[in-house]
């Protein structure tokens, strides 16, 4: 992109554009200011060692009060190298913000230079920087509280770190750039030195002191370091002591349990591994930081009986029907059609069961794991493998019939009717095939990768999205009919039920949409990431939370009907028979609900966690757990 000036003086500064006070900074923008005959200048909102950011109101928009922010970037430096540095560090933060969809990160609506100056006009945050409220409050803040905050930013860096256009990196995770929204959602801010990052480059030093690992004091910058910093800031955050305070490095000499005592030893763990000064010794992703720090939010000792009202009674001694093994987790979902079961492995196999014997009929091999369910459409099984290929393989024989290459891992379960085939992968895009060749018929781009099971509400296909977004899109064109935005990342899949989308989000919502419009008609917060895909019945929505907890929804008002509490979280989707729900747990539990009550009928321990979701066929339950087996047990 090209900043082109501004052919508008700016008044306050009469002619000369590089005056600047004693201390170099520009002199701040009078209230009333019009910039590029377009935004108001209503109040200073910041100020920084080279930028200033002020509320502003958008007088393009005349009949409503449109608030933005712009933040000025001073470049009045008398060195020529320092200044043409200062434009490029301007237009790289303006570059990356326009490439970037997500809902917390600011969206860029225009840029301009005047002389030295630059501008961004970008999305008016209402809130307050964490730093802002450590430097108002007193006590400590609750570790939960401080673990929801950096869930949500390690969903905004994995969303940075894969990035289709190449991994970006932050390099700057510090309280002050982190803003808190009046409902407890957390936007990451102030782009000024993100970079894309290739290979191992060298640089310059950037970043605060304190929060800034040690490799990139040496110029290296990449992801380890913005784990490094997160982790930084999150021990600021719940011992409220300022590492730039602080002798370099030192985090081990001060263990948060230490300082507060409210900090569990797992929590602790998390923080102290975050910060280990070689960056082979801290968390290899952004990814594995969020899994761990989720299990650790919540002690284990802590999650019985403790989020709802438990209905315990003694476990049935049940024995399964039959166990299949595999050679690795079984995170997939399975399927049953014409008395065969179909499920995937992470052995890198779809296998082709017997659903009454649990006997191999035949096994398909891919690349890579296969976390995706599969279906059926005129004979063939079609299914999605981390390999980055969709297969489509003959159901008598097991044999291969097309694939379709993508650029990105498949997690997204296809949805195959009227020919068509629709799924989503991880490059970002949802792709529409014919179902007898594999063609690609349409791409939809989305903002990132797609791992929601497309559904079909009469003639639109509807899917979430990592970038947050519910799309739905024509399911003949591939053209965008409407998009609902939540305040986080979408692995759920959506649900269809008296014309109402029913979706959950990472931002601990339940969401209930009009399928024509998009519209919200309403949304139910659980107390965490809600990634189990919905299911409707009887007027009811069914869903599970990462709060360890099993929901039951009344459909019209979105109140809560009953709550059952399991030992650990629930991404397992619901299957239900007559009066009863079944439903796994990370716990390691398959659970059997009545429907009206909530309350247990039964349950079964397998050897592993249960993410995936139970299927119901001929008076049988079937589930796969990450211990390696495939299970079949009697309603």
């Amino acid at each position: 992109m090209k900043i082109e000036p501004s052919p508008q003086p700016i008044t306050p500064f009469a002619t000369d554009s590089a005056a600047t006070t004693e201390s170099g900074q520009s002199p701040v923008l009078d209230k009333g200011t019009i910039l590029q005959q377009r935004y108001e200048i209503i109040k200073l909102r910041a100020r920084g060692g080279m930028s200033t950011v002020y509320e502003a109101r958008d007088l393009r928009f005349s009949h409503v009060f449109r608030r933005c922010a712009v933040k000025e970037v001073a470049n009045a430096a008398p060195d020529p190298d320092t200044r043409r540095l200062n434009m490029q560090s301007f237009e790289r933060e303006a570059n990356i913000l326009a490439s970037l969809s997500h809902p917390a990160i600011p969206h860029i609506f225009d840029y301009f230079a005047v002389g030295s100056r630059a501008y961004l006009v970008l999305e008016y945050i209402e809130g307050e920087d964490l730093q802002a409220l450590l430097e108002r409050t007193t006590g400590f803040l609750p570790p939960r509280r401080v673990a929801s905050w950096i869930l949500q930013i390690c969903d905004v860096l994995e969303y940075l770190h894969t990035h289709p256009q190449g991994p970006i990196v932050f390099r700057d995770i510090k309280p002050s750039n982190i803003m808190l929204l009046p409902d407890e959602r957390v936007m990451l801010v102030d782009f000024g030195i993100a970079k894309v990052f290739l290979g191992r480059e060298r640089g310059t030093m950037v970043g605060t002191e304190g929060y800034a690992p040690p490799e990139q004091y040496r110029g290296l910058a990449g992801q380890p370091g913005d784990i490094y910093a997160l982790g930084a800031t999150m021990h600021h955050l719940l011992t409220r002591r300022d590492p730039r305070l602080e002798p370099p490095f030192s985090f081990r000499e001060r263990l948060p349990s230490s300082i507060n005592p409210a900090v569990s030893a797992e929590l602790e763990a998390v923080v102290m591994k975050a910060v280990e000064y070689e960056p082979e010794n801290r968390f290899a992703t952004i990814s594995e930081f969020a899994s761990a720090l989720q299990a650790a939010a919540i002690p284990t000792g802590e999650r019985k009986g403790t989020l709802a009202t438990v209905h315990r009674e003694p476990d049935e001694t049940r024995q399964p029907l039959w166990q299949f093994p595999c050679n690795d987790e079984v995170r997939a979902s399975p399927i049953v059609h014409e008395g065969t079961l179909y499920i995937g492995s992470y052995d890198h196999h779809l296998y082709a069961l017997n659903a009454k014997t649990g006997q191999l009929i035949w096994k398909y091999s891919t690349e890579a794991g296969i976390c995706t369910t599969a279906c059926i459409a005129d004979e063939k099984v079609l299914f999605g493998s981390e390999d980055r290929l969709l297969y489509a393989i003959s159901q008598r024989g097991g044999r291969i019939i097309w694939t379709c290459p993508t650029d990105g891992r498949i997690r997204s379960s296809p949805l195959a009717v009227y020919g068509h085939v629709f799924f989503g992968s991880d490059d970002g895009y949802l792709y529409a095939l014919h179902g007898d060749s594999g063609r690609i018929i349409w791409r939809f781009r989305a903002g990132g990768p797609i791992r929601s099971r497309p559904m079909l509400a009469g003639e639109l296909v509807v899917f979430g999205c990592e970038d947050g977004q519910v799309y739905a899109v024509d399911m003949g064109s591939g053209e965008l009919r409407w998009k609902q935005r939540t305040a986080q990342g979408i692995i759920s899949s959506p649900t269809l039920g008296d014309n109402m989308v029913y979706i959950g989000s990472r931002d601990w919502h339940l969401y209930a949409l009009s399928a024509r419009s998009g519209w919200p008609v309403w949304r139910f917060r659980t107390s965490n990431c809600v990634l189990s895909t919905p299911a409707f019945a009887k007027n009811r929505v069914y869903v599970g939370s990462a709060d360890c907890s099993v929901y039951a929804i009344d459909a019209q008002n979105g109140r809560q009907v009953w709550r059952y509490a399991t030992e650990d979280q629930v991404t397992s989707s619901a299957a239900i028979w007559e009066d009863a729900l079944y439903i796994g747990s990370v716990d390691a539990h398959l659970y059997s609900l009545d429907i009206n009550s909530g309350k247990l009928r039964w349950r079964y321990r397998t050897g592993g966690a249960i993410p995936g979701s139970p299927a119901i066929a001929e008076g049988r339950v079937y589930i796969g757990s990450t211990d390696g087996y495939v299970y079949a047990l009697s309603l």
